[in-house]
């Protein structure tokens, strides 16, 4: 219940005054984690006194004791290794003469090798910079439109964070109650409709303007003989293959948990590693040094969402939204409720990344949802493909700063902001689709349980 302390200023309305604060303190460029963390300290301490600081300490304990989260740096540190034994840029030489005599092919082999990255890596930027640094060469070479060469790779790039193994499913299993494993299976279906979404967009598009994507030309596809072309998917796509059925396969089967699972991936992709000849010291701690830092980086940010969240529901912030939302319910159905949940998500995403949103929004709409009797595996599927467009929408798209530091010069900001309009209506498409479909997310799970 919230505490609903008399004053000068009532504690509702300093809850209601914390969302203004929170925008203008991520517009003038402070760190997510730190404005979240004093928002909530400063208001805690204000509108409550500081017997509010014993109620952070506990709610911080709870996070960091959940078990599942021991997954996170475990995935952090596979992707990191697997970045090291430069698969990507086999995996792209392989594909592309797959998809080599087709207009817009190149790009579709640069989708293909996300859609498989995505599935060893679990977070975006890895699969960004991977996609980028292999495939922007190429498809300048080939005189792809600068556009659609910018949107392929950010899009694609951002399928990490949707396609299992996720560290966004992770937590978001953790702080909704669902089963991690579950979430996983739920999420394979829609990941895989924005992969072909998107190489259905590239081959329409380039089929009807041949100029965005010429097809490879003959004489090189000739260059390269079928034994050959053989030999490289052996090379560069097995082992990747070999790693996701490691992972996934034993959390889908019910071998391993997640987190169990995780380790597997880890010990999996530090042995490719060793086959790729591409061990060293220098590698293994700079792989570690990543990874904590990208895991203190969410612990630090998870750790300011527990505080703004806490103080935000004591001060009855958590009570008017839930009976607003609970109206919309009465009003317009569980559909409508769903519906504002969406658009919440969507428009928090043109402002900040996943993380915050999750912690910000989940206290208020999980115990909703249950009330209304909504399939949470469900909800939670959905709310994390939209997700998806929070890494693309302009001005502060995560995936478009880290595709902007691999992209040459001659890219520029406004063909990146123009590439990825096309992909973020492809991936509203996508939710529109788990929307009218929920089997999309609910049939794969509904197998593994049966």
């Amino acid at each position: 219940m919230g505490c609903h302390k008399e004053g000068l200023v009532s504690s509702d309305v300093l809850a209601l005054v914390m969302f203004p604060l929170l925008l203008v303190g991520l517009f003038t460029g402070h760190h997510i984690g730190a404005v979240l963390g004093g928002l909530g300290l400063i208001f805690g301490i204000v509108g409550l006194g500081p017997q509010i600081l014993p109620n952070f300490v506990m709610r911080a304990n709870a996070f960091l004791s959940d078990w599942i989260l021991v997954a996170i740096p475990l995935f952090v540190l596979m992707a990191n290794f697997l970045e090291r034994t430069g698969v990507a840029a086999g995996m792209f030489q392989a594909v592309r003469y797959v998809f080599g005599p087709l207009r817009g092919g190149v790009a579709a082999a640069v989708i293909a090798i996300c859609t498989l990255l995505a599935a060893c890596t679990g977070i975006v930027a890895a699969g960004v910079i991977s996609a980028g640094l292999v495939s922007v060469g190429p498809m300048q070479k080939y005189g792809y439109d600068k556009s659609l060469t910018a949107g392929v790779i950010a899009a694609g790039g951002t399928l990490g964070i949707l396609i299992p193994p996720s560290t966004m499913l992770v937590l978001m299993g953790s702080f909704s109650g669902v089963s991690v494993g579950l979430l996983f299976a739920g999420a394979i279906m829609p990941g895989l409709i924005l992969s072909a979404l998107y190489l259905a967009y590239i081959l329409v598009r380039c089929y009807l303007r041949p100029q965005d994507g010429p097809a490879l030309s003959i004489e090189e596809r000739r260059a390269v003989s079928i034994p050959m072309r053989a030999k490289m998917a052996v090379k560069s796509v097995i082992p990747p293959v070999i790693l996701i059925v490691g992972v996934l396969g034993t959390i889908l089967f019910g071998v391993a948990t997640p987190t169990e699972a995780a380790g597997v991936g880890a010990f999996l992709a530090f042995l490719m590693t060793l086959a790729y000849k591409t061990c060293t010291w220098k590698g293994i701690k700079e792989s570690v040094i990543n990874t904590a830092t990208t895991t203190s980086m969410i612990v630090f940010i998870g750790i300011g969402g527990i505080c703004f969240g806490t103080t935000f529901t004591r001060l009855g912030g958590g009570e008017i939204v839930v009976g607003w939302l609970l109206g919309v319910a009465e009003f317009s159905g569980t559909w409508g409720l769903i519906g504002v949940m969406l658009v919440t998500f969507f428009l928090l995403g043109c402002f900040i990344d996943w993380l915050p949103i999750m912690f910000i929004t989940f206290p208020v709409f999980i115990p909703v949802a249950t009330q209304v009797g909504i399939d949470l595996l469900y909800l939670v599927v959905l709310l994390s493909t939209l997700c998806q467009t929070c890494f693309l929408t302009p001005p502060f798209g995560y995936a478009l700063f880290y595709l902007k530091g691999v992209l040459p010069l001659e890219i520029t900001t406004s063909h990146v902001y123009r590439g990825v309009i096309p992909f973020i209506l492809l991936q509203l498409i996508g939710v529109a689709l788990c929307l009218s479909f929920p089997q999309i997310i609910l049939w794969l799970p509904s197998v593994l349980v049966g």
